[in-house]
């Protein structure tokens, strides 16, 4: 388990109020998923976890349960990032915490799609 950063309650009510937790993690195996199945995301990518959730640039709706789905362009690369976030309840174990899931860099098109036709939570002004 490896502390990512903290987390702003107040900017993720937006997806639910019932968040138990301000720590935000990444295990070793979801950084291990993104390396194997995202590789072009690159080590100096890696490094903005925590500028994703501290300054997303939207949250948008999820199927999912109190999941954040967070995009973000960054000026590492000029690419745009979607970075889903599990936020924990009280319904969730003792012991869990808001976990990244997983990170992949995110086209022109699809990033517009997402804009177009899943509900805005945040925008950030």
């Amino acid at each position: 388990m490896n502390f990512v950063c903290k987390l702003n309650r107040e900017l993720y009510k937006v997806v639910t109020e019932d968040i138990r937790t301000d720590e935000v993690i990444i295990t070793d195996q979801q950084l291990k998923h993104i390396r194997e199945r995202h590789p072009d995301i690159s080590n100096s990518v890696m490094e903005n976890l925590s500028d994703m959730i501290r300054n997303p640039d939207y949250i948008i709706d999820t199927d999912r349960p109190n999941t954040a789905n967070i995009l973000k362009r960054l000026e590492v690369n000029g690419k745009k990032y979607q970075l889903i976030l599990r936020l924990k309840t009280d319904t969730d174990p003792a012991d869990f915490k808001n976990s990244i899931i997983t990170m992949m860099t995110v086209n022109e098109k699809r990033y517009l799609q997402y804009l177009r036709n899943r509900t805005i939570l945040y925008k950030r002004e």
